[in-house]
């Protein structure tokens, strides 16, 4: 019985995935049903955010699948279909962005900050190293009375 269990939660695991795409999207011919997966893979869905659109099961992914697969069946080529679909949201939509234009300022932001970070934690520990130790004072005279006092006390 644990055994049975345990192969329906197994099942149920891994069927998530396959439950996004619905059988009335696939098309017939495998070859453009699987450009139209991959194709699917590399977009965002604008609902869920982190998702692909072959894993998400909002109605908009739903949108975005069949309109792959309708520009497929059109003739375009995989980057045609990216491309128009970059054109129309933006390129939020592409789960691995381009470095290019205004977006290398973002792949370069990560590894900028850590350098100046770095750099900044050392000029701090080279000038904590450097600085004078603070000297100490003696106590003035008012202070060893007061001192005296306290400790006949």
């Amino acid at each position: 019985m644990r055994g049975l269990a345990a192969s329906i939660a197994l099942c149920l695991c891994l069927a998530g995935e396959v439950l996004a795409v619905l059988p009335d999207e696939v098309l017939d011919d495998p070859a453009l049903e699987a450009r139209a997966r991959d194709i699917s893979k590399g977009l965002r869905c604008l609902v869920c955010r982190n998702e692909s659109i072959d894993e998400s099961n909002a109605s908009l992914a739903r949108d975005l699948r069949i309109l792959v697969r309708d520009r497929l069946v059109a003739g375009d080529s995989d980057e045609e279909v990216v491309d128009f679909i970059v054109a129309r949201y933006g390129e939020y939509v592409l789960l691995q962005p381009t470095a290019t234009g205004a977006n290398w300022l973002l792949w370069a932001a990560g590894p900028a900050m850590l350098i100046l970070a770095g750099g900044m934690g050392l000029l701090y520990v080279r000038r904590r190293t450097q600085a004078a130790a603070p000297q100490e004072q003696g106590l003035s005279p008012a202070e060893e009375a007061r001192l005296r006092e306290i400790l006949k006390d």
